[in-house]
């Protein structure tokens, strides 16, 4: 792997990381306002009319395209195991901003995702041999164009 590629996967995946966290407390925010839900227009106007809704779907949208971008080089496995380090940092924000108790129960749930996903990345380093084809020149079956 490349210091390129390297320095593409970790800028990448920080933002979509960042898009994923302002997403979920997003909904948080919104959900204040949101609750009890009601089947009639007026709850409708009441969710839509703060602003944390509409910073949710600009975050998904940034997500969307942040994580097309990285599927066009990564490989999914370890590409969607990193998407989980969202848990982390949602609880580590949840704390500074809502006050939730940091248990020893979530650090350690917390440290078996990031665990996980080093073991992946690992597992994926030794999974393309020197000189293989990148994982976006090959096709559905990892056949590289032209063989």
């Amino acid at each position: 792997m490349t210091k390129n590629l390297v320095r593409f996967y970790a800028i990448g995946f920080t933002i979509l990381v960042l898009f994923d966290t302002l997403v979920q407390l997003s909904f948080k925010y919104a959900g204040d306002h949101a609750f009890p839900p009601e089947a009639n227009w007026a709850w409708i106007v009441r969710v839509f009319g703060h602003p944390w809704i509409y910073i949710a779907v600009i975050g998904y949208i940034g997500n969307f395209f942040t994580w097309m971008t990285l599927l066009k080089h990564a490989p999914i496995g370890p590409a969607f195991a990193v998407t989980h380090l969202e848990v982390v940092s949602v609880m580590l924000f949840s704390v500074w901003l809502f006050h939730e108790p940091l248990t020893l129960a979530r650090v350690l749930g917390a440290v078996t995702i990031v665990a996980g996903i080093v073991c992946l990345a690992f597992a994926e380093s030794g999974a393309h041999p020197e000189g293989d084809a990148p994982t976006e020149a090959k096709g559905a079956l990892g056949v590289t164009a032209g063989d």
